[in-house]
């Protein structure tokens, strides 16, 4: 007789089959509504260069004339490989993330993985925050979509799978992206889901604290980079957890909820979001840990948190 957990398995694969069907229909409108978008922020980004430039006017003189016609070519030949050098790092030039993404998705096959609408639920708050810090549990083909929409922010992004970094890294260098190690599997979700209510875990000021006190949903071996930075939006859309075996997203969505109660006071809430909440695991650690009295949003798959940190006011409880 097969278990509970097995039956929503094979629901699970059949609704997989059923979602790679569909998206042979929409990935091409998909990948024209990210063109346009990209296309979009260049003629603001155009639009506000030209209003933050002052032209010098130009000058008459009787000596101007004295210049032949071979000498003036030269003269502009060098100002324009000066605009183009300096073009590559400051405002003068399109950006490099967004160089970059517009190229991938017009050239590229692939997709996102999240639809449209999904994306939009970020898109929203990254036309409010950005440039900002942005931490993004997963690498990959929506990656530099992200770091081009965050652009003048720091897109970071937290890898399980070291041999798709170096593959990623190939063809698009900029990308800043971390090794991370997962010491749970998806089995184990039933019982670390009851360490919603221990003491080790949700009555611990940061998430040092909860790995001291022992917790096993705070992740370990983390980058340095993650304690450094106060992170304004946390997307978490990895590690896999759609096998047994796989490392399942229990301690990714535990530990960016612990990273925003812990954020600087003053600095603001961060936003949560949490991808495949259709499934089991994403649905009942995100409203778990991240708290349903925190929720701002769900669209499709994916819901938004908006936590504030805990540390401007003793005493908050871990979920209000």
């Amino acid at each position: 007789m097969s278990s509970p957990m097995h039956v929503r398995k094979a629901i699970h694969f059949a609704s997989l089959r059923a979602k790679l069907a569909q998206q042979g229909k929409v990935g091409l409108a998909l990948r024209l509504l990210l063109a346009a978008a990209l296309a979009g922020f260049l003629l603001v980004f155009a639009a506000r260069t030209l209003l933050v430039s002052s032209p010098a006017a130009p000058t008459s003189s009787s000596s101007s004339s004295s210049f032949s016609t071979s000498q003036r070519h030269q003269d502009h030949h060098h100002q324009d490989a000066a605009e183009c050098a300096n073009a590559k790092g400051t405002a003068a030039g399109v950006p490099l993330p967004v160089m970059e993404a517009l190229v991938h998705y017009t050239t590229s096959n692939v997709t996102p993985q999240q639809t449209a609408d999904e994306i939009g639920v970020s898109l929203r708050v990254l036309q409010r925050r950005a440039p900002c810090n942005f931490l993004v549990f997963g690498l990959g083909h929506d990656s530099p979509m992200w770091a081009a929409l965050n652009h003048g922010g720091r897109t970071v992004f937290l890898e399980e799978d070291a041999s798709w970094i170096a593959t990623v890294r190939s063809t698009h260098p900029a990308l800043e992206s971390y090794h991370v190690a997962y010491d749970t599997v998806l089995t184990d979700a039933d019982a670390l889901l009851e360490l919603r209510d221990h003491p080790a875990c949700v009555a611990q000021p940061d998430l040092a604290s909860a790995a001291e006190a022992s917790c096993r949903l705070a992740l370990k071996g983390l980058p340095q980079v993650f304690h450094e930075v106060e992170w304004d939006l946390i997307m978490v859309d990895a590690p896999t957890g759609w096998t047994p075996q796989a490392p399942g997203r229990m301690g990714a969505i535990y530990t960016a909820g612990m990273a925003a109660r812990a954020r600087r006071p003053g600095d603001g809430p961060t936003d949560v979001f949490v991808h495949d909440v259709d499934r089991p695991v994403e649905d009942a650690f995100s409203k778990a840990f991240l708290c349903e009295g925190y929720l701002a949003e769900q669209v499709g798959r994916i819901r938004h948190f908006v936590i504030p940190s805990h540390r401007e006011k003793d005493g908050t409880p871990f979920c209000p």
